[in-house]
């Protein structure tokens, strides 16, 4: 194993707990090369992450919010996409979004997050193992996902399908063969291009959905553009998808790891808002978010030179021993619990209520149907330095 921070490796087969336990209390900001770029610095504590996440002043998104991304695509969605956007255009595109994602309306989805995840977990129960993944914790965000953007109901079982292949979820993938890759190339050419259909018809025909608001709003004095409507949509979808999967994903295994834990939830000693919480901290599905120095700037007693990337490790950040004692305990009653999970200042998840509100949904069926869960087979963790996620997760639910 390299001592590269970013070897997607290091998240496929090794230790990654272990080793942002040392860099925590050895180095806890220090400059990390990763071949064949130029290196970043790497933020492993609690403190100097937040240190970068409220200094909009000397920090930009606009040249990319993680580590290998391709810099065409970034100079192409840069300042027109709300992850690659800085204020004053940020706050902007995001009030424009934020209608469909207020606690109010996401309340309203509830009911359709328990007609998506009963079904699920009532099939589970009469076999003899699932794979989690593809079967369960994908299914939920790429469903409610549609009820947002109102897709037409006749076309959800296809987009449910298309978002599980784009994001490496469907039943036998491995997005590490070129066969994987090129099937998750093929599925998001289809979602742009159907998407590209629905943005037409609500340019005809508005409703009070996402694209809708998208379409009507403006920027900068002026109305979107398709191509901006359509890197928001993608946005949008990618968002709700990886979160809620991987934490429900590596959630569910903690439970299995931490049988204790599931039966306090069970019994009521333990609220569901502060195991949503706690899964959220533990798994912490988006590694890093990066962001480049506009100036130079101290960061946990560094000098970060104008240019330089900067990445924060939420997961490491999110194991800080200085503000959550017992850090790698799984504890679903932990307080309190102010985790990086979904970033923190002007760029905080927009769709954070959703996944919240998703894992909760997810958490209480569970709850209230499985008394016993199990590891079936091997987990196949993915081989990302973006997304701490698992692509293979056989279990048995009793």
């Amino acid at each position: 194993m390299s001592d590269d921070i970013a070897d997607p490796a290091l998240y496929e087969s090794g230790d990654p707990v272990a080793v942002w336990a040392r860099l925590r209390a050895t180095t806890p900001v220090f400059w990390n090369e990763h071949p064949p770029g130029p290196g970043f610095w790497a933020v492993m504590a609690y403190e100097p992450a937040l240190e970068v996440y409220r200094n909009t002043d000397a920090f930009t998104s606009e040249l990319g919010m993680r580590i290998d991304s391709d810099p065409a695509a970034i100079r192409a969605a840069a300042g027109k996409m709300l992850i690659v956007t800085d204020p004053p255009a940020h706050q902007q595109l995001r009030q424009v979004m934020n209608s469909a994602f207020l606690p109010r309306v996401v309340a309203t989805l509830t009911e359709s997050m328990r007609t998506v995840i009963e079904p699920l977990v009532a099939a589970a129960l009469r076999r003899d193992s699932l794979d989690f993944v593809s079967e369960v914790a994908a299914v939920l965000p790429a469903a409610i996902i549609c009820d947002i953007m109102n897709v037409p109901r006749a076309d959800r079982s296809t987009m449910v399908e298309l978002t599980s292949k784009a994001f490496g979820a469907s039943v036998g993938a491995d997005t590490r063969c070129p066969a994987g890759q090129l099937g998750r190339t093929e599925a998001h050419a289809e979602i742009f291009a159907y998407f590209g259909e629905l943005i037409e018809r609500r340019r005809r025909d508005a409703g009070d959905d996402v694209i809708s608001a998208l379409v009507g709003g403006e920027m900068n004095g002026r109305k979107l553009t398709d191509t901006e409507v359509l890197m928001n949509c993608d946005g949008l979808l990618t968002g709700a998808n990886e979160t809620t999967r991987h934490a429900s994903a590596a959630g569910l295994i903690a439970l299995i790891d931490n049988p204790g834990e599931w039966h306090r939830l069970r019994n009521g000693e333990i609220g569901l808002d502060s195991a949503v919480e706690e899964v959220l901290r533990y798994t912490s599905p988006a590694l890093h978010v990066m962001r480049v120095a506009t100036k130079d700037v101290m960061v946990g007693g560094q000098l970060v030179r104008a240019g330089d990337s900067v990445a924060v490790w939420n997961s490491s950040a999110n194991r800080d021993e200085t503000v959550f004692p017992n850090p790698d305990t799984f504890d679903l009653g932990r307080s309190p619990n102010r985790h990086l999970t979904f970033g923190i200042g002007p760029h905080f998840c927009l769709g954070a209520t959703l996944a919240r509100v998703e894992l909760r949904v997810l958490l209480e069926v569970l709850g209230r149907r499985v008394s016993r869960m199990e590891l079936a087979g091997p987990v196949r963790r993915m081989r990302s330095n973006f997304m701490w996620g698992i692509d293979h997760l056989p279990v048995s639910l009793a």
